[in-house]
Formats: structure tokens, C-alpha cells, sequence
């Protein structure tokens, strides 16, 4: 019967080192729950590699390093306004105008916890052409991920098609833009966008228009770039404090698709120990986006605030007494609501210093739980797929109140006074 350190061994170990150092910071009462389940735990690990596999994403993403990103792509395609669209401090700031050729070398920024990188036209002719695609080429190598910029008006020509191929031999985690997408009209948006995507030969879902000059949808690129690369995610939140929202939630759906899986997994009481990790990690991982410090005071009153574990468990016996849905559906839900609802007490206590109130978690994971079940009812009492349960929980959860606008779920979530 494994212990602990025997799940941890099955980490690489850069990364078990670090969730060491996580474990030895626990507050007492997560580490006593995690050991007092490990004696459900079954000899053969072969079972438990595949639950602790669908949580290393998010156990990436709170212990991120500091990452490079490199802004690459043909001249003159507005790399250089985006690049000042993310940087923080004015001096940084790259010379922009319409002339070509304007960016001759690169050009680098601190932004937190990550590192920004402008270069030149990597697609120019002739010496001097060659010489900065060089410098271009040798960013985009030493980068962490790359944001590969294309020009929605000038098109993608074989030019930028060889470019492409030249960058994505390099094997690195990459988001395509499509900048200056304001100036095409409405009716030419849609068929740009599939031309440029049948170009690359991409998804057009794999692309981000957006308007570097006026910073129109540049949150979308910051949730694809965290998509991408789940170990930006935080770095991301702590240098944009404007965007944290929307990459808390992103991690918080992480969570719970990731959660839900788990939950489908045929081991009986056994998805305690991977679920708490997910929930635990993804509180980390909000409070690191909101620049939040967690002193071990702070850490067990989050672990009395967010003790959704419980509260689960206690929801499951109860609707599970109704009959209806079937089980699969049942804990899928229930994994999913808690892990949502425990990601947004999260965020709560990080931007106002406040608890959500007992009453109001059970509310809010009570009524996002009956939601999920009225979405699962498409699956019948068919378990479905992995992939489809992801997609259709990801989908659920984008197209919510709460990922477009916290209005609605903060008239239900009542705090205790400071």
C-alpha cells in the first residue's frame, strides 16, 4: 500500500521536487486528509499513473518558472505596437511606425515573471535583411513559446508560408495572430480568417485576430497563449493584474474538466487524493495569478474556507438517494461544481480579503451542479469518452454567466464580514 512519497516518486523530478517543498507547506488538516486516504490506496500503481497524469497540467501551472516569449514574424505586421501593448513600463517601450524595417535588433523587456522579446522582420531580403531575420531566428530559439504575428490586410504569401515552417521547426509552444483584423470590414473578417488559417494549414480556432493598436481582443491572446502553455498561466496574471479574471478563470476550467475526468475513473472513494491535489493546486495557482502570498496562517484559514471536499461527498450521498442521474454523471458534476466554486472562493478572498459564507458555497456548487447534470443529460446513462466529456464541460462552462460576467454569481455569494 504506497504512501505519499511513493505517489510523489511517480513525478519527474524537477516536479516532485517542488510538490515536496508544496507538500511540506500544507496546512495540517489537507495533510492529514491526504494521508488518512492513502490507506484506500491500491498496490498497483499502474491505475494511479493515469489519475496523477491528468493533474500534472495543473500542478504546472502553480509552480511556473519564468518564461521568455518572443514576438516574431514578417516585417512591418505591428510586432512592435504589440509588444508595447504588453510591456509595463513606458521606457521599454519600442520605436513604432510604418516604415518597414523600423525594429533592426531585438529588443527585450522584463514584464513580472516573464520575459517579452520584440525582433525584427524575419522574412527581409539582402544583408541587412539577413542579418535581422538572424536576430529574429535566435529569439525565437532561445524562447520559452512564441507569438508568431501575420498581417490580416498584406495576407499570407509563400513567403510567409516558408516562415512558418522555419518557425514551427523549432518545435516550441506558439500562438498564431492575426493583427490589424479592425481594418478589414465585417463582411471580409470570417473568409480572411479561414483563407489565413487554409494557408498555414491551421484551424481557424487556432488563430487570434486582433488589433495590436488598439488592444482590441488582446485578452483573447492572453487565454490562448494560457492554453497553450498552462506554465505561463500564472507568470501571465502576475505581470497583466487587468487580465487576471479572465486567466483565473481559464485556470479554474482547467480545474474542473480535469476534475470531472478524474471523477469518471472506477475507483471507489479513491479520486479524494488526485481531486484535493487538482482543487489544492488550483488555489495556489489563483492565488500566484492575484499576487497573493500565502503565509501558512493564511493557508489553513483557505483550507477551513475552501473545505469543498466534504461538502461534495455530503451532495453526492444526498441526490444520490433521488436516483436519476446515473452515477458516472453524478460524481463527473459534482467534482466539476466543487472545483469551480472553490476556484471563485478563491479569487473572492484574493481581490477583497473576504470568505464566502458556508451557506453561499453550498448554493453556489449545489445550483452549478444541477446545471452540469441538465448538460450531461445528452450523454444518456452511457458514460461518454475522455475527450467528449472535456469538450462538452468546457463548452458548458465558456458559455456560462461567469465567464462573461461575474455580475450574476456575486448577487449569490454572500461573504462574513471582515
Amino acid at each position: 500500500m504506497p504512501a505519499i512519497d511513493d505517489l510523489l516518486k511517480e513525478f519527474p523530478p524537477n516536479t516532485r521536487d517542488q510538490l515536496e517543498r508544496a507538500w511540506g507547506n500544507l496546512p495540517e488538516p489537507v495533510q492529514k486528509e491526504l494521508e488518512a486516504s492513502v490507506k484506500y490506496l491500491p498496490s498497483d500503481m499502474v491505475r494511479w499513473r493515469m489519475l496523477l497524469d491528468l493533474a500534472l497540467p495543473n500542478f504546472k501551472m502553480t509552480f511556473a518558472e519564468k518564461h521568455g516569449i518572443a514576438i516574431v514574424g514578417p516585417a512591418n505586421v505591428g510586432k512592435s505596437t504589440l509588444y508595447n501593448q504588453l510591456v509595463r513600463q513606458r521606457e521599454d517601450r519600442a520605436e513604432v511606425s510604418p516604415v518597414p524595417g523600423t525594429t533592426r535588433v531585438n529588443q527585450e523587456a522584463d514584464a513580472g515573471l516573464f520575459r517579452i522579446v520584440d525582433t525584427p522582420g524575419a522574412d527581409a531580403v539582402g544583408d541587412v535583411g539577413q542579418q535581422e531575420k538572424e536576430h529574429a531566428l535566435a529569439a525565437a530559439r532561445d524562447a520559452d513559446f512564441l507569438v508568431i504575428v501575420f498581417d490580416a490586410i498584406q495576407g499570407i504569401k509563400r513567403t510567409e508560408q516558408e516562415l512558418f515552417e522555419e518557425l514551427n521547426a523549432l518545435n516550441k509552444p506558439q500562438v498564431v495572430v492575426l493583427n490589424k483584423f479592425d481594418l478589414l470590414s465585417s463582411k471580409d473578417r470570417e473568409p480572411v480568417l479561414e483563407r489565413t488559417a487554409a494557408n498555414l494549414r491551421l484551424k481557424k480556432e487556432q488563430i487570434v485576430p486582433l488589433s495590436a493598436k488598439t488592444g482590441s481582443h488582446l485578452d483573447d491572446l492572453l487565454v490562448a497563449i494560457a492554453k497553450a502553455e498552462p506554465g505561463l498561466l500564472t507568470a501571465l496574471g502576475r505581470a497583466l493584474p487587468a487580465y487576471r479574471w479572465r486567466l483565473a478563470w481559464t485556470a479554474i476550467t482547467g480545474a474542473a474538466t480535469t476534475s470531472a475526468v478524474v471523477a469518471l475513473t472506477p475507483l471507489p472513494i479513491l479520486d479524494v487524493i488526485p481531486l484535493l491535489a487538482i482543487q489544492s493546486s488550483l488555489v495556489l495557482g489563483v492565488a500566484r495569478i492575484y499576487n497573493y502570498e500565502i503565509t501558512p496562517v493564511r493557508a489553513r484559514e483557505l483550507a477551513v474556507t475552501f473545505g469543498l471536499g466534504f461538502l461534495g461527498r455530503t451532495l453526492f450521498q444526498e441526490l444520490s438517494k433521488l436516483g436519476g442521474p446515473p452515477g458516472w454523471a453524478l460524481a463527473a458534476a459534482i467534482a466539476s461544481s466543487t472545483t469551480v466554486v472553490m476556484g471563485y472562493a478563491a479569487i473572492v478572498w484574493f481581490e477583497r480579503g473576504e470568505k464566502l459564507t458556508t451557506d453561499s458555497l453550498k448554493h453556489l456548487t449545489k445550483n452549478l451542479t444541477d446545471a452540469l447534470l441538465n448538460t450531461f443529460k445528452n450523454f444518456g446513462s452511457k458514460k461518454p469518452s475522455k475527450q467528449s466529456l472535456e469538450e462538452t464541460l468546457r463548452e458548458t462552462l465558456e458559455k456560462s454567466t461567469l465567464a462573461q460576467n461575474r455580475d450574476e454569481l456575486d448577487k449569490d455569494a454572500q461573504t462574513e464580514p471582515k
